[in-house]
């Protein structure tokens, strides 16, 4: 009989929780080969994946240091609120005009720190109205499932559920007419898989 039981509830089990979460390599290159680095690749699984808060390894702070913002691109969850710390010697501004979030964050000193909530998901381009060739960015995620490009181009995402699955790629270079661009994936529980991605970009003012 506790054979039976067992043999029932692991028929119970679907297969797709029995054999693991599988894990996906996504690289992104440009048409002629060259590498994108800091491309924002997320992962959409169509059936249910990890529940609760969205919360991510790394601080939510966009630092400006040497005249620049560090990172020159974050991901948030939607929600969270980030820190901006003024390391640089001189006064900064934040302002956005982004449909996802308008900032204007009035000028403040070094060692002084200001913070903004990002409710909704989406794209925030970031300027200081003293720099104006400082640019950042800001990719605002509703999926657990997103990470960054290194220099060659290549993320790994893991945990994830198998089964179909949408992979969006976002760059603030992208040509795209919505700003993103998709792939629809099937992914196998428990296995690796790996995707390339080819893209055009736009130079960036």
């Amino acid at each position: 009989m506790a054979l039976c039981a067992a043999l029932a509830a692991c028929a119970a089990i679907p297969s797709s929780q029995a054999a693991g979460p599988a894990s996906l390599a996504v690289t992104v290159k440009q048409a002629n080969g060259l590498p994108v680095r800091d491309a924002v690749v997320m992962v959409y699984p169509k059936s249910a994946g990890a529940s609760g808060p969205i919360r991510f390894g790394w601080k939510y702070d966009m630092a400006q240091a040497n005249i620049s913002f560090t990172p020159g691109t974050l991901i948030v969850p939607a929600g969270a609120t980030v820190r901006f710390p003024n390391h640089d010697k001189v006064r900064h501004s934040i302002y956005s005009f982004s449909k996802a979030a308008k900032i204007d964050i009035q000028l403040y000193g070094r060692d002084e720190t200001r913070t903004h909530a990002f409710a909704v998901p989406g794209s925030v381009s970031l300027g200081c109205k003293i720099h104006d060739k400082m640019r950042g960015y800001i990719k605002v995620v509703d999926t657990p499932y997103a990470a960054k490009t290194d220099h060659n181009g290549l993320v790994r995402l893991a945990q994830l559920p198998g089964g179909a699955a949408t992979i969006k790629v976002w760059h603030p270079g992208l040509r795209s007419r919505t700003g993103e661009h998709l792939e629809a994936v099937t992914l196998t529980a428990g296995q690796a898989m790996s995707r390339p991605i080819s893209v055009e970009l736009r130079p960036l003012k």
